[in-house]
């Protein structure tokens, strides 16, 4: 039986300057690995869902997430905002 690659995808996002959030990075095995990794090394956090992944890969980079996604990733963008909060909270940023 053939093991699944991990996937990742990475978002940006900047309040008042973009419409809606971008995929800026996607990849599965070595580059999700990457992905993931740079991610840590920089504290951002991660969150896992794997039918979002699947979409977001799917799309090119740079794209704009299309208005179907926008619930899903705003509670992504709000468990994040959340995360950050409590590390500023506990003196980690």
């Amino acid at each position: 039986m053939e093991e699944k690659l991990k996937r990742a995808a990475a978002l940006t996002y900047t309040r008042g300057e973009d419409r809606a959030p971008k995929v800026v990075a996607a990849g599965r095995g070595a580059l999700a690995d990457k992905i993931l990794d740079t991610a840590r090394q920089h504290g951002i956090s991660i969150r896992e869902d794997k039918t979002l992944v699947d979409i977001l890969s799917s799309l090119d980079l740079y794209q704009e997430i299309p208005q179907q996604l926008y619930k899903a990733v705003a509670e992504i963008l709000a468990f994040v905002y959340a995360l950050n909060e409590k590390a500023k909270g506990e003196g980690k940023t």
